[in-house]
This record gives structure tokens, sequence and C-alpha cells, in this order.
């Protein structure tokens, strides 16, 4: 299905670029807010004990695994006068609103019916996330033919994306706080960030209406033949279980902020929002210059740096009981600056491996690759809050249904710090080993893209001849 504007191989219009970006606003919402509050809700809201909350907040997600690469395989196979990716933009991000706020109305009060409660909604609404994020990301690589080109995609995608953290990081603990706290605020909360949601769904369907959206070819007659042809991408299998296990360690860090804040800096109130304007606003910055690095050094270098530097950075913070605030937040901003260049570089990488697939087979199978990535990524989105869960539990960290945390020992919040720091720096910086299988082979060339080629140097010469 062709689109409107630049061909597939050309650059895009500015107006793509911000169109396509604005999703962003839907995935940075839903990939920050459940990982930061969801666990808090459920051990200091609800009542539910940390063990079993890591449980509720992993399992929903992990649902994703399976539902993902059906997404995929959906969209792929979709035919429509929108394309074959945008219905699901449409669809997926209004359910995905009303469902979000649903997860937070907590009809059942504390307890355990309300922990079941939150655990189906929670469910539901990843769902609903699936079908949005999987053609979300698969669009890039049918966008545009030139790795360059995705690159920049990518940057306006994370920098919008950054912001939507910002937005819906520092904002949602300020609702919560301004709503009164405990169920009543979690309620407002819900609401504001559906409302960015929808604001953002409705923005990527309305900017990327004139998008050349390429060609949806032919895929493999089953899933597990789909499957069985990602499986054979060495590339992408690298690069996939390194993002996956990266994903867990962002995650962890983003379940561990409302504990950091009030156990260890004291700050319960004001500590989530100056946290998450020091971890997000220097990324806002910085992108160009990770764009900048990775046309100098390669984007798997780039990824590597980014991966190391976050690592440190969050080291680093093993010595915040003894650091004054400024030196806590400005080593904050260091671990941002290394997530900003994760995220560029590894949603880069991705449309390379599917064009590199796409010239290998002769099949534009975008859909079952970005099933299958945003699986992985939901899934270690999920792993991280699990992770920090289970590290709660076994430091003995006592759960409360007040709405404001219990008093701690010191082994709690001894794991309140190991969990914020040691965990998420070990799970980024190990799996780059992994990235040295990543290997991109020069890409075949089929008589189709020779074709578009000599036209396009045709038309070029045509356009020379007629300049004065």
């Amino acid at each position: 299905m062709s689109g409107t504007g630049s061909g597939p191989a050309g650059r895009l219009p500015r107006r793509v670029h911000a169109g396509y970006a604005l999703g962003s606003l839907v995935t940075g919402a839903f990939g920050t807010v459940p990982g930061l509050l969801l666990l808090p809700y459920l051990t200091d809201t609800l009542g539910v004990a940390a063990g079993v909350a890591a449980v509720l907040v992993l399992l929903p997600k992990a649902w994703d695994v399976l539902v993902n690469p059906v997404a995929g395989r959906i969209s792929d196979r979709t035919r429509s006068r929108w394309g074959a990716r945008r219905p699901y933009l449409l669809g997926g991000g209004l359910a995905l609103a009303g469902l979000f706020a649903a997860i937070f109305m907590a009809p059942f009060g504390a307890g355990p019916a309300a922990g079941a409660y939150v655990a189906l909604a929670f469910l539901a609404t990843a769902t609903a996330f699936a079908f949005f994020q999987v053609p979300y990301v698969a669009m890039p690589a049918e966008l545009t033919g030139d790795p360059a080109e995705r690159t920049r995609l990518m940057s306006w995608r994370i920098a919008v994306l950054a912001l939507a953290i910002l937005v819906s990081g520092a904002v949602a603990p300020a609702v919560v706080a301004a709503g009164g706290d405990g169920v009543p605020g979690h309620r407002w909360m819900g609401l504001f960030v559906a409302a960015l949601i929808a604001v953002g769904t409705l923005g990527v369907f309305l900017g990327t209406r004139s998008a050349p959206t390429g060609t949806v070819g032919e895929t493999e007659p089953s899933l597990r033949a789909q499957l069985a042809v990602a499986g054979r991408n060495r590339p992408f299998r690298a690069l996939l279980i390194c993002f996956v296990v990266q994903s867990a360690g962002v995650a962890t860090v983003l379940a561990g902020v409302s504990y950091f804040a009030d156990q260890v800096l004291h700050a319960p109130r004001t500590g989530p929002t100056l946290l998450f304007a020091c971890f997000v606003g220097p990324a806002l910055l910085v992108m160009p210059i990770w764009t900048r690095v990775g046309a100098r050094a390669g984007k798997r270098a780039g990824l590597v740096a980014a991966s190391l530097l976050f690592a440190a950075g969050a080291l680093a913070l093993v010595a915040a009981p003894v650091l004054p605030a400024a030196g806590v937040y400005a080593v904050v901003a260091l671990i941002g600056v290394g997530y900003a260049g994760q995220q560029v570089f590894a949603l880069a990488m991705l449309p390379d491996c599917i064009a590199y697939d796409t010239a290998r087979t002769g099949r534009r199978q975008a859909g079952v690759f970005t099933g299958l990535w945003t699986a992985g990524e939901t899934f270690g989105l999920a792993l991280g809050p699990g992770l920090y869960g289970l590290v709660l539990q076994l430091s003995g960290y006592v759960s409360s249904s007040t709405g404001v945390a219990a008093a701690q020992t010191e082994g709690a919040r001894l794991g309140v710090l190991l969990g914020f720091t040691v965990l998420p720096a070990l799970l980024v910086a190990l799996p780059v080993i992994l990235l040295r299988a990543y290997h991109l082979p020069a890409l075949p060339v089929s008589p189709a893209t020779e074709r578009w080629s000599r036209t396009k140097a045709a038309d070029q010469d045509k356009e020379g001849a007629r300049s004065p």
C-alpha cells in the first residue's frame, strides 16, 4: 500500500517525522507510569504483599509475549484504505486510554479482591497496547528504505518519548499527591494519563495520514513459519535479547523511583518528580549528540557506550545515602544520558534488521519482527518491577493499605537501594556482550530496487535539465 509524499527510499517530510513521533506519547506514558506507580500502588495503597504484587505486575505483561506476535501477523495481513498499520493505531490507542483509567478505579477497595481486579484490568490494557505498539514500531521500515533516515526518524520519536516520560513520569506522582494520595489520588492520575494517551493516539493517526507506507507484501503462511524466519536472523536475535534484558534493567529503575525517593532521599512527595526531571531532561538535550556519535562510530558502538554509561551511573548511586541531594540528582542525569543513547541506537538498529531480512528473503514481514520486539520489550518492562518487588520481599519490606509507606527496617531500606542501583547496572551492562554477534552483511539489491533506482536517477536528470 503506497502513501503519498516521498517514496520509501527518500527523505521524509518533517510533518511525517512529527506525526509519527507523537505516537511516543502513548508508548512513553504506558511504558512509564505502570512501571513507576503500579507496584507502590499495590504495596502502599492496596496493602498487597510485595512478592504477590511483583507477580501481579509481571503476569499480565508476560501475556504480551504471546499476543504481540499475533498482533504483528494480523497487521501484516490487513488491507484497508488507511493502510496496514493505522487502523490499529486508532483502535488500539483509544481502547488503551479507557482501560488504563480503569486500572486505578479500585472498585473493591483494598485487599486481595482489589489486587485481582488490578491484574485483570492490567491484562486487558496490555492487550490493547499490543495492538497499538506492534503496528507503530513496524512503520519505520515501511516509511523509508534509508538507514540514515530511519535514524533521524527514531531521533524524533525518542525526543518525544523522552518528553512523554518526563510529563507522565514527573507529573503522574504529583497528580496522585494533589488528588489526596491513596485511591482518590490514583484515580485522578489514571484519568490524566488516559487523556495523554488519547492525545498521542489521535496525533499519530492524523499526523501519518499522508505518510508513505511502502508495501506490506506476502508473509509466511503460518505464525510458526514467521517466527522461524525471525529466528534465523542472527543480528536480530542478538539485538532482541540485549534489548529485552536492558529493558528489565531500565524498568527496575522506574519501579524503584518512589521507594528510593521515600526510603533513601526521604522526599516522598517531591523526590519522584525531581528524579524524573533529572533522568529525562538531559535526554532531550543529548539526542542530537548521540545521533552524531552513531554516524561516526556506528550504531552498535554507540549502543555499547550508552549502556556502559548508564551502568556506571547506576553503580555510582550506591553512595546515595552519603551524597548530598544535588549529587544524587546529578548522577541520575548521567544515567538519563545513557538511557537516551540506548533507546536511539536500539530502535534505529531494529529497522535495519528488518530491511536486511526483507532484502534477504524478498518478503516484507515488519509486523513479525516488531511483534517479537515489542513482546520482548513489554516482558522486560514487566520483569523489572517483578524483580524489584522480589528484592523488596526478600529484604522484608512491609506493605500498607493507608496510601502512605509503612516504617521499614534497615534491611528493607538496603533492598530499596540495591534494587535501584546494582541490579539495573548489571542488567544493562552484561547484555552488551551479546552484541558481538550483531553484524549486518551488505544488503542484496533486488530487481525492484534496481528499477526504482534507475527511475529515480532518470527523474533527477530530467529535473536537472529543466533547471536554469
